[in-house]
Order: C-alpha cells, then sequence, then structure tokens
C-alpha cells in the first residue's frame, strides 16, 4: 500500500488546485469512476498510517468528495481518517482552493481588493450574540467594503443569515442587487448555498458525521471560501488549536492582511470579545502579528460569557436594536467595539485598534449604524 500511495502522489504533483473540467464541473477530467474511487482509498490508508497529505493530494481528495458518483460511505471514511489525523495548515490549503476554484463566481468589481470579511467557523456552542455580522454592518458604515460571506445556523441559534435576513437582507438576491447594495452601502451578503454547489454532493456526509458529534475539516472551510476572496479578513475559529494553521492557510490563499482570532473564555469562542483573552495571529502584512490580547490592554474590564449571550433571531434582532441606541450591557457593548475596531484595523481603515475602537464606538452612538441598517434595509427591498 505505501507503493500505491507513493504512486498516487507522484501522480498528482502535477495537478493545479483549480479542478479539471469536464460537462459536469465537479468531476476531474480524465479520471473514472474506479480510478478516482481508488485514489481516495489510498489516500484514506495514509491518513490513517498517519501521514499527512500534501496540499495537490488534498486537491484531489477535495475534489472526489464533490464527485457525485462516489459512495458516500468511501467520503464518510475518508473524513473521519483526516479528522483523527488532525488536518494540517497544507491540507486545509488544498481544500480551500479546490472549493473556491468549485466556487459559483461573482463580478463585484475592484471592491474585494479593498474589501473585508468578518467571519466565524462556528461550533463554539457559546450561544453569543451575533458578533461578527454587527461589526460587519459596523466596519461599512465606516466606509469599507465589506462583502460578508456566510450561512444559516448550523449549531447556534441564530447564523448570520438568521440574523441578517431579519434586518432585511435577501438571502436570494441577483447578482445584481448585491452588486447594488456593495456599491451604495459598503455591504452585501453571499449567501454559501448560492455560491457553493460542491457542498450539495458532501450534505449527507457532513450531516451522518455531525449526528454523531464529531467535527471534520468542512466545520473550519466556510471562511476560507468566500467566492469574491476579499483582501482582507478577520476569521475566528471555535478552537484555539485552530489559530496557526487557519493563519497560515490564509497566507498560502493570498490574502494581503488577515487575523485569526479566539477568545479563550468558557469553551472558547469564534470572536474577538472582552470576555477573556484573545489569541490572535496574522498573515500577510500582518504576519508579524502572534499575540494575546487581554481586554485590560484597551481599557476595557472583562465581561462575562452571559454579557454575551444572545438568543433566536428574533430575540438578538432586539438586542441589536437596543444596541443602535447604547442600550445593551457595557461587556456587549465594549466586546463590539473591540470586534468592530480590530476589524477596521485589519482593513487598514485605521492605524491601530486602539484607534478602530474609537471609531466603532462613534459609529454606534453618533447613529451611523441605525443609518447603515437603513440603507441595506432600503436597497434589498427595492
Amino acid at each position: 500500500m505505501v507503493a500505491i500511495v507513493h504512486e498516487i502522489h507522484l501522480c498528482t504533483i502535477f495537478l493545479i488546485c483549480k479542478p479539471l473540467v469536464t460537462e459536469n464541473p465537479l468531476v476531474p477530467r480524465g479520471l473514472s469512476v474506479a480510478n478516482r474511487d481508488m485514489q481516495l482509498a489510498a489516500l484514506t490508508m495514509a491518513l490513517s498510517a498517519g501521514r499527512n497529505l500534501s496540499r495537490q493530494e488534498a486537491c484531489l481528495a477535495a475534489q472526489a468528495l464533490a464527485d457525485p458518483h462516489l459512495p458516500d460511505e468511501q467520503k464518510k471514511v475518508f473524513l473521519l481518517a483526516l479528522a483523527q489525523k488532525g488536518e494540517t495548515a497544507d491540507e486545509v490549503t488544498g481544500f480551500a482552493q479546490t472549493y473556491r476554484a468549485l466556487a459559483r463566481k461573482i463580478d463585484l468589481g475592484d471592491h474585494p481588493s479593498k474589501g473585508i470579511d468578518i467571519v466565524g467557523t462556528g461550533g463554539d456552542k457559546s450561544g453569543s450574540f451575533n458578533i461578527s455580522s454587527t461589526s460587519a454592518l459596523i466596519v461599512a458604515a465606516a466606509g469599507v467594503p465589506v462583502i460578508k460571506h456566510g450561512n444559516r445556523s448550523i449549531t447556534s441559534k441564530s447564523g448570520s443569515a438568521d440574523f441578517l435576513a431579519g434586518l432585511g437582507v435577501n438571502l436570494e438576491a441577483t447578482d445584481d442587487k448585491i452588486r447594488q447594495a456593495l456599491h451604495q452601502t459598503h455591504f452585501c451578503y453571499l449567501f454559501a448555498p448560492a455560491f457553493h454547489p460542491a457542498f450539495k454532493v458532501i450534505a449527507g456526509v457532513r450531516k451522518s458525521i455531525a449526528e454523531k458529534g464529531q467535527k471534520t475539516i468542512f466545520n473550519i472551510l466556510g471562511p476560507l471560501i468566500n467566492p469574491a476572496q476579499p483582501a482582507y479578513m478577520m476569521v475566528g475559529v471555535y478552537d484555539e488549536r485552530w489559530v496557526d494553521p487557519i493563519a497560515l492557510a490564509l497566507g498560502e490563499l493570498g490574502v494581503r492582511r488577515g487575523l485569526v482570532t479566539h477568545t479563550q473564555a468558557g469553551g472558547g469562542m469564534d470572536e474577538v470579545s472582552t470576555a477573556g483573552p484573545v489569541r490572535v495571529r496574522g498573515c500577510g502584512e500582518l504576519a508579524n502579528i502572534n499575540a494575546t490580547w487581554l481586554p485590560g490592554d484597551f481599557g476595557f474590564r472583562q465581561c462575562t460569557l452571559e454579557d454575551l449571550r444572545g438568543g433566536s433571531p428574533e430575540e438578538n434582532l432586539s438586542m441589536f436594536s437596543d444596541c443602535l441606541v447604547g442600550a445593551v450591557s457595557e461587556g456587549l457593548m465594549d466586546t463590539l467595539c473591540l470586534s468592530a475596531g480590530t476589524a477596521l484595523w485589519v482593513a487598514n481603515k485605521v492605524p491601530h485598534p486602539l484607534e478602530g475602537v474609537k471609531l466603532a464606538r462613534e459609529i454606534i452612538l453618533q447613529g451611523a449604524l441605525r443609518e447603515e441598517v437603513r440603507r441595506v434595509r432600503d436597497v434589498y427591498r427595492d
């Protein structure tokens, strides 16, 4: 089997991560179902033996998982073997490159070169308010293009899509409407199911694994495959072990300025918050950032997880309305300012996170956030 795996590795080193397509864009050209079956089986055995996959092998595996002709059981065994071994930065990068290439494209002009996505992996089970989505709207109110990519709730009560739909964002908006929203409000939302047909193929396998409480590489992939590929990224991860690999992957994916974050509070949070120490790792122009921030570093008191607790989309929308007039807990207000302020710094809007915090607070308290939400709602309503 070692010889077989080695042969497959040699056969794949010349493959580029952009999938080779025929009539079905999810099927690599020139490989029969039997050959893809054998290759995925060999890669699975390599993982079971504890060997890391090269980036090229990860690309090949990701393409095989997107092939509707391969049996779900074989895909399941591969994903479990990869999870048990532990995913590397190269493996994550290979998967991300493949699913970026398989995503439906959208032309947003030059906005991606100036834009940011503020996003979390989800899966932290903290039950927190929609911090990243609110931060995204604050950053957009500052004039920074925000190209947010996300989905409905999977593990929380209110995912970004649930929350933003409640604010009036049309999840099924046409590409023209998405472009209009970004041009007029500096904010748009790319609803993941509308852009990733390959994920439909693997949905059943992912569900069967998730029902047993097992996470896979797909639990951290979403933030890395924004189809617009914005130059700036702030990504929260549910487990601290992902901070370094995701930062390395973002750098390999060409992100100009990126920051990966994790709050060490409770079971951990995929957010920048004032609930505890925040582990941060940068990439691109921020590659020198590798630190742990404390709330006191920014003049904040540490809050409790209860201060950040959210609920259903309706409950979170009510909290958001309170936020517009500054009528939320000190801990939540400080967290929103720190999260948005950090994102403003990542996007190069301000020279230091502290200045971003100050600007974010002004945007909330002086009514600019309220006006931003009104503009977003009006654009998507027309």
